[in-house]
């Protein structure tokens, strides 16, 4: 299905030409939605629910019970598959802290502190799927990095209910509230807080356009961890690799939404057909076959190009969000990735070990971002605050450099201040 070229008749731009849609009118839209929740607070929420997901919810936050009657209803056998993944995430994520450090010359004391956020708001998306491995993915990082009120927020089903497994994970990941809304209206809430839905620190976690058209919206308000598009893979895979395997991939995050882009690079012709007919056998069967359809129609591509290593060049300029390197020498390509969310190594690693079990991060840089930002981690939750101190000494031996630094910008009273400490 997805069609075959060669990478010299075709330019990066173009193969990832989803990337470049316009949503302005969305953003018209989420304007007056954010603008509607800050004048209306719980009310507009609830309205919104019953407009978007024909739901009617006499209280928005979600409670004990509700999260009792879930983790029942899930199972013993469910609950340990999240505390197995849960214990990966936390183990992974516990190497990313940072400690406090204090540097010491010249009579100068100069430190940093690392601490954590108060509060961060965790959204999880509705729709089309439902995942509790989002939940895991953003809240056990921000617990690990000491934040004490993880918000959870989540569109609600047409009965007022939050899905058992959404609940289960959110009590193994430590999130402290859940509330029923979601959409735009739901990171407005975030941002601004309404008489339920506390205001945070930081809004983090994946959705569709509207979501993400918020989070723009309302960055400097609150932080944000980024503005995700679309779902992505990029494979470079050599003839050594299963085409089955390559096509399942391929499929994973097809199914994901019908923008999604899924990309396949190798320097073989033969492999490649393979992929392409492997595609064609395993869509029939796929319960999500009309999205994952119209995924590869719009943005499905198999591209050839002369060289596996070249392949990787190519995919450091299409920065991908999820990037298989399916190749027998994956090691000693990897030191050529310049851009890319996250990499999955060798022929055993399929993208979904990473959405699940692996332990790094899933919540990753789409759209090319990946050029300058970074998997979702401890840092997300962390502010760094900066202390200096100087001694009578330290001052008289800096102080005339720092005046004349001071002066050169036209700033006198920087100058002055500092000079009105010196001792001769």
């Amino acid at each position: 299905m997805p069609k075959i070229v060669y990478a010299k008749d075709i330019t990066a731009k173009e193969l990832v030409s989803a990337r470049n849609a316009d949503y302005a009118d969305v953003e018209e839209t989420v304007k007056a939605i954010i603008a509607d929740v800050r004048a209306r607070g719980d009310e507009a929420l609830i309205d919104y629910a019953r407009r978007f997901d024909k739901a009617e919810i006499p209280a928005l936050k979600v409670s004990e019970e509700e999260i009792s009657r879930a983790m029942e209803r899930v199972g013993a056998d469910y609950i340990r598959i999240l505390e197995r993944a849960a214990d990966n995430i936390e183990r992974y994520h516990r190497a990313e802290l940072r400690s406090d450090f204090e540097l010491k010359y010249d009579g100068i004391t100069a430190g940093q502190l690392f601490l954590p956020l108060e509060s961060a708001g965790i959204y999880v998306p509705g729709g089309t799927a439902r995942y509790p491995s989002s939940v895991l993915m953003n809240a056990i990082p921000a617990r690990i990095a000491g934040v004490k009120n993880i918000v959870m927020t989540t569109p609600p089903a047409s009965d007022g209910s939050i899905p058992d497994n959404i609940l289960a994970a959110a009590r193994v990941a430590g999130v402290t509230a859940i509330y029923k809304t979601g959409g735009a209206q739901a990171v407005a809430a975030l941002a601004y807080g309404t008489e339920s839905v506390p205001k945070v620190d930081k809004i983090t976690g994946p959705g569709n356009v509207y979501v993400a058209t918020a989070k723009k919206l309302v960055q400097g308000e609150v932080g944000i961890d980024m503005i995700a598009g679309p779902s992505e893979i990029l494979v470079v895979a050599d003839g050594g690799a299963d085409p089955d395997w390559i096509a399942a991939d391929l499929l994973s995050q097809a199914e994901h939404d019908k923008m999604a882009t899924a990309i396949l690079i190798t320097d073989d012709r033969a492999f490649a057909e393979k992929v392409s007919e492997a595609i064609d056998n395993r869509i029939k069967t796929l319960p999500r076959r009309e999205i994952a359809s119209a995924s590869l129609e719009r943005n499905g591509k198999i591209v050839l190009t002369e060289s596996i290593r070249e392949a990787v060049e190519l995919s450091n300029e299409l920065a991908p969000e999820h990037l298989e390197l399916a190749a027998a020498n994956a090691d000693e390509l990897l030191p050529y990735v310049r851009n890319a969310g996250s990499v999955f190594l060798g022929y055993y690693t399929p993208e979904a070990t990473g959405d699940y079990m692996a332990g790094a991060n899933h919540t990753l840089p789409t759209g090319g971002t990946a050029r300058f930002s970074s998997a979702l981690g401890v840092d997300d939750f962390i502010k760094k605050t900066q202390y200096i101190r100087f001694t009578p000494e330290s001052i008289d031996a800096y102080a005339d450099d720092i005046a004349a630094f001071a002066a050169s910008e036209g700033l006198d009273a920087h100058a002055a201040s500092v000079m009105a400490r010196r001792s001769k």
